[in-house]
């Protein structure tokens, strides 16, 4: 079975790492992607700033609010610029490849439903409701569904009736995620996008799954073009119809491609790519409860603010999510074999969150409530523990 990372084997030589056969099989697998990973970046950055003007012309604006860490009004229309550049990647590439027309459909669905949220604003509850539909129409409808688990010590191989409520939760799960990071300029698009290249080379170790490898370039390219614009300090907002459509389309990606393959902790891949904001998604509905407040209330606690309070920019947080995204995807993808190549990866990221917000955390005498933070900090400092 040819796969992207067959070769990478922990006995084998630096020479037989870098072989013509090696790279020959990196290019096989890795072509179904290139094509509409560069026309969903090229349709997205061509539309964003048509996008910016139309918003500003027609007062679709986020006003700042006392939450908001933005200070002046920002367009919110990015969501459909995101929306249309993978849609145009899966119709120049993919339009017979299978799960093609539900991703459309219900992301189209999404983007156009939350899009009133960024407008005009729609109750938790309504919401909730949306998402719900969305998911169970993606189970019903579309044929999208996890059928068996193996994340140790959890072994079910048939869910049977289960499979419709566990998608649910999946899919409702991972936008809400998605939507709850999205509180800082490129968080969101790094983070997924990051995502995106994961479960990328997961889909690439089996042969049936290249609609699965070009579906994550697309997203990947999405999310890219649309950083151009959303960057620090950002011209354009995704707003709740983006960070949906992105939430959305991670968790169906998952499940036609990772969570497909019937390997022991296949799931862990997506889970563990994910790890930081569904930990901070949790940390926050407890938070919350322990308030006595709905779970649906908005704050200003989440990782990414207090990162803020603790001095580092919005770029340099962006970049440390995305690297930690990267190094719990490399994590999830040893479950595939692809040892070497991921451990270089690791290193190579660990370096780099070390190399820049080490400098930082010296400067900085503030505590951040994360567990083993002074472990943590020594470690991104460049000091041993005394």
């Amino acid at each position: 079975m040819p796969a992207l990372f067959t070769f990478y084997d922990p006995a084998a030589s630096g020479e037989d790492f870098f072989s013509e056969r090696f790279l020959h099989e990196v290019e096989h697998n890795v072509a179904p992607a290139v094509w509409p990973t560069l026309v969903a970046f090229a349709v997205v950055a061509a539309l964003t700033p048509l996008l910016i003007l139309a918003a500003r012309r027609t007062g679709f604006l986020s006003y700042p609010r006392a939450r908001d860490i933005h200070t002046r009004p920002v367009p919110y229309l990015g969501g459909v610029g995101m929306y249309l550049g993978f849609a145009a990647a899966c119709l120049a590439f993919l339009r017979g490849a299978p799960s093609v027309p539900g991703l459309l459909v219900l992301g189209g669905l999404t983007t156009a439903v939350l899009l009133v949220d960024d407008r005009v604003g729609m109750p938790a509850l309504v919401k909730l409701g949306v998402q719900v539909g969305v998911a169970v129409l993606a189970v019903l409808v579309f044929g999208f569904g996890i059928h068996f688990i193996f994340l140790p010590p959890l072994h079910v191989r048939d869910l049977g009736l289960f499979a419709l409520p566990v998608t649910v939760v999946w899919i409702v799960g991972m936008q809400n995620t998605i939507n709850l990071l999205d509180g800082l300029d490129g968080l969101a698009a790094s983070v997924v996008g990051v995502t995106a290249l994961v479960l990328l080379i997961a889909s690439t170790n089996r042969p049936d799954q290249a609609h699965v490898v070009a579906l994550s370039g697309a997203l990947a390219g999405v999310c890219a073009g649309f950083l151009l614009f959303n960057f620090h300090p950002a011209r354009i907002f995704m707003g709740d119809s983006g960070a949906h459509f992105l939430g959305l389309a991670v968790a169906l990606l998952a499940v036609i491609g990772v969570a497909k393959i019937a390997v022991t902790a296949a799931l862990l891949v997506p889970v563990l790519a994910l790890a930081l904001p569904i930990a901070d998604t949790a940390l926050a509905i407890v938070r919350r409860r322990r308030h006595g407040q709905s779970i649906a209330h908005a704050d200003t606690r989440h990782l990414h603010h207090r990162l803020l309070e603790l001095g580092l920019t919005q770029r340099e947080i962006c970049l440390l999510f995305a690297c930690s995204t990267g190094i719990l995807g490399a994590a999830g993808l040893t479950v595939f074999g692809h040892r070497r190549i991921l451990a270089v990866a690791i290193v190579l990221l660990i370096v780099v969150l070390s190399t820049v917000l080490g400098e930082r955390l010296r400067g900085s005498r503030r505590r951040i409530p994360v567990p083993f933070y002074r472990v943590v900090r020594l470690l991104l400092e460049g000091r041993g523990l005394r």
